[in-house]
């Protein structure tokens, strides 16, 4: 304290003292900055190595770099012995690796200011990371520690039991999960049935050989894209041709859905019944799909305005003539790379639940039958068309999609083939996918006090 009270003795005129002749603002009157060369816009650019790996990235200038590894290891590819490997293996991210030890990892991301967060689906996982473009370095080599290092250490894997139960505690609290898992496990036979989550038999009993084992069968170049936003190209070439070339080839073959249609009930004591009924949707990046994803808008997708009303929705107009007590429905449509799921999503009281359920159908077959205008045909395009640029206007949002599109394809088709694929759907194209839904074979999940639920045979 003595040091830091000695400097209040100096006197303030010394900081002047230099600069007594001149006035203040000449520096700044006779300073001449360097020229700099303007940024140029640049395109998504997309290339794949002899190894497999596909490398797509953006430089937008960004001072934040995102990057992202997608893999083919959702848990439509877990074997039937190792049901719920993809659950814990996302939940194992985190964990000690060859490279670092999770203390290192946890440490060294937060001494940067960068996240490394990890998403599953049926069909991918995705490790991403997000940090100051000065410390890219440091957190790629945490990313590629994460993603082709895995060291599942029996004492660590046993601790992510009581996480696995946490998520599938809260995941039963929620109906709407429940109800589409079980959707899934009827829709199909193999594959797309395999639940997001560890199966109760499962859960303390996945051993790190099985993850390990899982890992080496899916996680090889062939079945991963790297993607970057806010990185220049090269950076992300050099990393795939190098550390992320461990495990070269294709990997696994992967089966194929099979779509069979049938029928899950959960009774239970739950006031509200939750229903879904769908068929077989389209594939991603079909015009069948598209059709579909047109036609979810026109039966209404939830509300637009926070706290508002869905009044366009035929659903909700439909339904509301059928009965006076509340409700809820929307259009549910998934897509996956060879099949898709397209249908109605009711909440209802349970007294109620077999007028709702058939008037929300009702509304699907008078599509079918050719009730449709070109009004609603073209406030639907543009509602999916607006929802599809905002949502790659966040770094996040622009790396998903060139993320999916590199897996699926190996390419990227900028915004506007997408927009021009909506403009091109015909009123015959939607009213085609509303006849499937009417006469294919359908799928059927529900959950709540089921006493007045229709059948699926009685629809």
């Amino acid at each position: 304290m003595r040091g830091i009270q000695s400097l209040h003795r100096l006197s303030k005129r010394c900081y002047a003292a230099a600069r007594r002749s001149e006035a203040l603002t000449e520096p700044y009157a006779s300073h001449k900055t360097a020229p700099t060369a303007p940024l140029t816009a640049q395109d998504v650019q997309v290339s794949k190595l002899p190894n497999g790996l596909v490398i797509a990235s953006l430089e937008n200038y960004s001072p934040l770099s995102t990057v992202g590894v997608f893999v083919k290891a959702g848990s439509r590819y877990e074997p039937a012995e190792n049901q719920g490997v993809s659950h814990i293996l996302r939940l194992a991210a985190n964990l000690t690796t060859k490279g670092a030890s999770a203390f290192k990892i946890c440490r060294g991301m937060e001494a940067v200011g960068g996240s490394l967060s990890v998403t599953s689906s049926r069909e991918t996982i995705v490790y991403s990371v997000d940090c100051l473009r000065n410390h890219l370095d440091t957190v790629l080599e945490f990313l590629v520690n994460v993603t082709t290092a895995q060291e599942f250490r029996p004492w660590e894997v046993a601790e992510l039991t009581s996480r696995v139960k946490i998520d599938k505690a809260l995941a039963q609290q929620c109906p709407q999960i429940g109800v589409i898992e079980k959707l899934h496990e009827a829709a199909y036979k193999n594959a797309l049935s395999n639940s997001l989550y560890c199966p109760d038999y499962m859960v303390g009993h996945v051993s790190p050989e099985q993850l390990q084992s899982f890992v080496e069968n899916n996680f090889s170049s062939g079945r991963m894209a790297l993607v970057g936003v806010g990185v220049k190209h090269s950076t992300l070439r050099q990393l795939g041709e190098g550390q992320l070339s461990v495990r070269r080839g294709a990997g696994t073959p992967t089966a194929k859905a099979v779509y069979r249609g049938g029928e899950l009930r959960m009774q239970n004591s739950d006031s509200l019944v939750h229903t879904l009924v769908t068929c077989e949707g389209g594939m991603t990046g079909t015009t069948e799909a598209n059709a579909f994803s047109v036609l979810q808008r026109i039966l209404g997708a939830g509300p637009h305005v926070k706290r508002g009303s869905n009044i366009t929705s035929k659903l909700s107009q439909g339904i509301a003539k059928a009965t006076t007590q509340p409700f809820d429905a929307i259009s549910f449509n998934t897509t996956y790379s060879d099949s898709g799921l397209f249908g109605v999503y009711t909440i209802s009281q349970a007294d109620s639940a077999g007028e709702v359920i058939k008037a929300a159908i009702a509304q699907v077959t008078g599509v079918a039958e050719g009730n449709l205008s070109e009004a609603d045909v073209s406030r639907a395009k543009n509602q999916i068309k607006a929802e599809y640029l905002m949502s790659m206007e966040s770094s996040e949002g622009l790396m998903e999609e060139m993320g999916a599109q590199a897996l699926a394809t190996g390419t990227y088709q900028a915004p506007e083939t997408f927009l021009q694929s909506i403009d091109t759907l015909t009123h015959a194209d939607l009213v085609k996918a509303a006849k499937k839904f009417v006469d294919g074979k359908r799928s059927m999940a529900a959950s709540g006090q089921l006493i007045n639920t229709p059948f699926l045979d009685e629809l």
